[in-house]
């Protein structure tokens, strides 16, 4: 979820740069390379090209800020804290802990037991 929205708002944070650049302002901008405002003009249409972009500005804006507010809710929301080693420990299988004597089976088991050692 999180990835889908994020890579939203990345392509509208780069379509909204390049409408901002798009727009002529005091300087001119990108709108004047290459033949400047006339082949604005000629593809958009007069003085609606400044309405589409200024348009498009302000819906790319909107839709970036509501992305921002809808990933900065998400992301705090109360989950509790986890270590990441505390996943590796969970999957691993606790061994079984190994009796202090070995243990040498029933065959083996002394039936009686060896007399004290006597003498000096």
């Amino acid at each position: 979820m999180y990835g889908l929205l994020l890579t939203i708002m990345v392509v509208d944070a780069i379509f909204l740069a390049i409408v901002i650049l798009l727009q002529s302002g005091k300087g001119g901008g990108l709108a004047a390379v290459g033949g400047g405002a006339a082949g604005t003009e000629m593809l958009l249409g007069g003085r609606q090209a400044a309405t589409i972009l200024t348009r498009a500005t302000w819906v790319a804006g909107g839709v970036f800020m509501f992305l921002a507010v809808v990933l900065s809710i998400l992301s705090s929301r109360a989950q509790v804290p986890q270590s990441i080693l505390q996943d590796v420990l969970q999957q691993q299988a606790a061994p079984e802990p190994q009796p202090l004597l070995p243990f040498l089976g029933d065959s083996a088991a002394p039936t009686q037991t060896p007399p004290p050692p006597s003498g000096p």
